[in-house]
């Protein structure tokens, strides 16, 4: 017999899918049976924590454009999923999710792990199904995969145990008056090309035209689109700054980008945003509105019509793909003669560089996290994926680790949540085969899901796990301290070490303390054919400094000390080091 799963996975099949992340479980013994019938198509990747396989769907979505499928039991096991698909959902990538239920003779009378997962998943998921009869889970399969891609969202169908169970022509109650029948769709989508109006485009132009001073803000949204995106910025005299989804947009070397933007940015950015007289934005939806122009003509290419002028007021909102509306904005354009706009973001940015690879010094000890992070720069493949996690180890990632050649770089941009950098190494690396994947992680997002170090080393898959370890929180102690407040709870017992850990689980461990060891071993994991992790121990006290220094933020620093707060003297110490070698440089 032919069973209702079978029915699912072979819809997935068909839409493309080979790749299911997950953890098995009572409510979804009949799709496992589905997913063992047909593995020759849609393999299943068994991971040890249900919220590692949503990250993973998330960052399998984000690192090859395609859907990304992840699946759990009723219950608990679907709760678990929750996190990741918030980051899939606010990062607008397209991720289904699929879940059991109980039997449907027992919902509604409080049987064990019964969650109304339907009810729970409404505000994550732009569609969400309840599967009632086997003959109509090929349309909403197809429902579920259609919005997901079409609105780069979360969709989630949920099924149950029965009728995963049941014969998949089972249709047992058909009434009413007969005025529909089984649905009969097809697993087809065809990705509309979206460019604004001519009219609008050339209203763009005008304000364009008419700016001296401006400014291109990049977002996730114009990946891929490097070629135009430099086209325009050339044409027009204008600076690239990019948001941190977008790092990869432009490579960091490239002479009209001038970093990023934010607490994670840099001095040039926030700079040309304080003095431009119009803003570009192309592919983002910024969502820090302190670091855009108070006063600014702006024009904002924008995918979604929703997003588009969402967050400062927009005079041209261009609703189009990023890449298409660029290449036919172009010919609109009138070239800049007068370039002193751009030369001197370009000046200050050479300044900025030097400053940070002032802080990048091999000499000191403890080791600098800033150190590290160039030394994993350097030694990376240029087609490298690299993915980092939410906290100071992103300020490292957004200014110490490049984008040439084909890098990608991911984390979690608007859910900022910790935990993801592993996860989506692990999805990357399943993906791309051939190709390079490193997590660079802060001990405290590492701990929270190291288990799935086990899910690399089951499948052998040559992952490079890089854990910057402070022993702390380092983010939130930061912002205790800008606040004024001493800080609390933020710091563990010492570094824990995870080296023994990796070993444990099949795959290479090595623990750095001191600085001259560092290049040594990241080398080494990089070589070695398999999963590896090195475990490097940084200064504690080193601080994620903002690109400028507000009054507010001083103040409350100061207030900190001035309240106890521990550890000042190494704190002012570091400070009083990295101001030296600064001005050294």
């Amino acid at each position: 017999m032919k069973l209702a799963s079978e029915l699912l996975v072979e819809r997935l099949a068909d839409w493309g899918v080979d790749t299911v992340f997950g953890l098995p479980g009572d409510g979804i013994n009949g799709i496992m049976e589905g997913l063992r019938r047909h593995e020759d198509r849609v393999r299943f990747v068994l991971v040890q924590h249900e919220e590692a396989a949503a990250f993973m769907a998330c960052g399998y979505a984000k690192t090859t454009g395609r859907l990304g499928v992840c699946l759990a039991t009723s219950g608990p096991g679907a709760i678990h999923l929750l996190n990741g698909l918030y980051d899939a959902r606010l990062d607008h990538v397209p991720v289904l999710a699929i879940t059991g239920m109980q039997a449907t003779s027992l919902l509604g009378t409080g049987f064990q792990q019964e969650v109304h997962l339907e009810h729970l998943f409404e505000d994550v998921a732009e569609y969400n199904a309840f599967v009632h009869v086997p003959v109509q889970i090929p349309a909403l399969v197809d429902n579920a995969v259609r919005t997901a891609l079409s609105r780069s969202a979360v969709a989630h169908i949920t099924v149950p145990v029965d009728l995963q169970e049941a014969d998949a022509e089972l249709k047992p109650y058909e009434g009413g008056l007969g005025t529909g029948r089984t649905p009969a769709t097809a697993a087809v989508y065809l990705p509309p090309v979206v460019t604004p109006a001519p009219t609008d485009l050339q209203r763009a132009a005008d304000v364009l035209n008419a700016g001296t001073k401006i400014v291109m803000l990049v977002g996730v949204g114009a990946l891929g689109a490097t070629t135009d995106l430099t086209a325009v910025a050339e044409v027009l005299g204008a600076p690239i700054v990019k948001t941190l989804p977008g790092k990869a947009a432009v490579p960091d070397d490239h002479p009209l980008t001038i970093g990023g933007i934010g607490l994670l940015g840099t001095r040039p950015s926030e700079e040309a945003m304080e003095a431009c007289d119009t803003l570009l934005m192309v592919g983002t939806s910024f969502p820090y509105t302190a670091y855009l122009p108070e006063k600014a003509s702006v024009v904002q290419i924008e995918v979604d019509p929703v997003r588009a002028g969402a967050r400062i007021a927009t005079q041209v909102p261009l609703v189009g793909d990023a890449a298409t509306t660029l290449r036919a904005l172009l010919p609109l354009l009138q070239p800049r003669q007068d370039r002193r706009f751009l030369e001197t973001a370009q000046h200050e940015m050479i300044k900025w560089r030097e400053e940070l690879t002032a802080l990048e010094s091999a000499d000191r000890e403890p080791i600098q996290p800033q150190f590290l992070a160039r030394v994993i720069d350097r030694l990376a493949d240029d087609d490298a994926i690299l993915a980092t996690d939410s906290g100071t180890i992103a300020t490292w990632a957004a200014r110490h680790f490049d984008i040439r050649g084909r890098r990608q770089f991911y984390l979690s941009g608007n859910l900022a949540t910790m935990a993801p950098g592993l996860p989506y190494t692990i999805a990357a690396q399943w993906a791309h085969p051939g190709r390079q994947c490193i997590a660079f992680v802060g001990d405290g997002g590492f701990a929270m899901l190291m288990a799935e170090m086990l899910t690399a080393a089951r499948y052998h898959l040559p992952i490079k796990v890089i854990v910057c370890n402070n022993g702390e929180l380092g983010q939130i102690l930061w912002e205790q301290m800008a606040l004024g407040y001493p800080e609390h709870g933020v710091r563990f017992q010492g570094p824990p070490r995870f080296a023994p850990w990796a070993e444990a689980c099949g795959a290479l461990g090595v623990r750095v303390e001191k600085p001259g060891d560092v290049e040594g071993a990241v080398r080494d994991a990089f070589a070695h054919d398999g999963p590896a992790l090195v475990d490097v121990v940084v200064n504690a006290d080193e601080p994620p400094m903002p690109p400028k220094v507000t009054y507010k933020q001083a103040k409350g620093f100061a207030e900190s000390f001035l309240k106890g707060q521990p550890r000042r003297a190494t704190i002012a110490a570091t400070l009083f080091r990295d101001k030296v070698d600064q001005l050294k440089s």
